[in-house]
């Protein structure tokens, strides 16, 4: 048919599985958020990103499962963890249909075939379950052999003398490059074989007899529901009940003091005042000038009594000889008989 579009595999399964991804992550991130206020979700602050990642594929969902049992790494902990990938799975059939059934018609001018969503979903999820994994293996023994090898290239007699933040800077650029493009062959791969699933369903699909304007009309339709007021009334609805049951159980999981360990009540400081904390540096200044006049008077006349009490020990010590030999000449001058 004249203006269908030739897509390779990469681009049709990019085409198909980006779109999707950002379709379903607000409604995914809702559960998300509430699961994460109820307490049953609790994530390694660094594994964040890479769990915002599998959540917003569609082939996570038994990916997830896979890393988490037979590789042994674990993204976090808590019961809500699987059933949030449990609750994902109408979720993204519903985006993966809608955004099928889009490039069908838009792109490759063909009807979309029935029940098109839950299919790509279950080839995605199966293609997911097995590529996913070996794709973190990979990654990771990749990563660590980049490490290795700029390590013993940065131990060399002739680097060893590199300042450490020129060595850090160039560490780090060169396996994480070498990282980065192993990541971008092996996320090349995976879409090309997403492609290549959904060349499965456009096999059997029939060209689309409506004209251009006629398929723009459809797939615009596609995202306007028959009931309009009937959507209206279920989103509303659906995000009040979220909203509520957040509200509801954020506070249980919020933190709060107990009884026992209250702040204690702190009388409100008052405004700073220049001229008051003058005067009263004035005051103090004038209260030690009084003392020290005081220790130094002080201090003189303990000065002149020490000095006082010296010269009296002095003549004391003076007068005691004389005495002693105005004595013994009195004692001499008397004949031994007399008395």
């Amino acid at each position: 048919m004249t203006g269908r579009e030739t897509m390779s595999s990469f681009k049709l399964g990019l085409s198909i599985l980006w779109p999707a991804c950002w379709t379903a992550l607000p409604i995914k991130m809702a559960f998300a958020m509430l699961f994460m206020a109820m307490g049953t979700i609790h994530l390694e602050t660094k594994l964040g990103i890479t769990f915002l990642m599998l959540l917003m594929s569609p082939v996570s969902v038994f990916a997830f499962f896979v890393i988490s049992l037979g590789v042994g790494f674990h993204f976090g902990e808590g019961t809500g963890l699987p059933l949030l990938f449990l609750v994902s799975i109408p979720i993204d059939i519903w985006a993966l249909g809608l955004v099928a059934r889009t490039v069908f018609l838009e792109r490759l001018r063909l009807e979309p075939p029935a029940s098109l969503g839950i299919g790509l979903w279950v080839r995605f999820a199966v293609a997911g379950a097995l590529y996913l994994p070996l794709l973190w293996v990979i990654e990771g023994g990749a990563t660590d052999l980049a490490r290795s090898i700029t390590k013993s290239i940065l131990d060399m007699d002739m680097l060893k003398s590199m300042p450490v933040a020129e060595r850090i800077g160039l560490e780090f650029t060169a396996w994480g490059s070498a990282s980065l493009l192993v990541l971008l062959a092996l996320t090349y791969i995976g879409l090309s074989i997403l492609g290549k699933l959904v060349e499965g369903r456009m096999a059997g699909a029939q060209d689309a007899s409506d004209t251009y304007q006629g398929l723009i009309s459809r797939w615009d339709m596609i995202r306007v529901p028959a009931d309009q007021g009937l959507m209206l009334t279920a989103f509303t609805a659906a995000g009040a009940v979220m909203s509520i049951l957040f509200w509801m159980v954020l506070p249980v999981s919020t933190p709060h003091p107990h009884e026992c360990c209250k702040p204690a009540n702190v009388a409100p400081v008052p405004p700073f005042d220049a001229q008051k904390s003058l005067t009263k540096g004035e005051k103090a200044f004038k209260d030690a000038e009084v003392k020290i006049a005081a220790l130094e008077q002080k201090t003189a006349e303990d000065e002149k009594e020490k000095q006082k009490s010296g010269k009296d020990k002095a003549g004391v010590k003076e007068n005691a000889p004389k005495n002693d030999g105005k004595a013994s000449q009195s004692s001499a001058g008397k004949p031994a008989g007399s008395k």
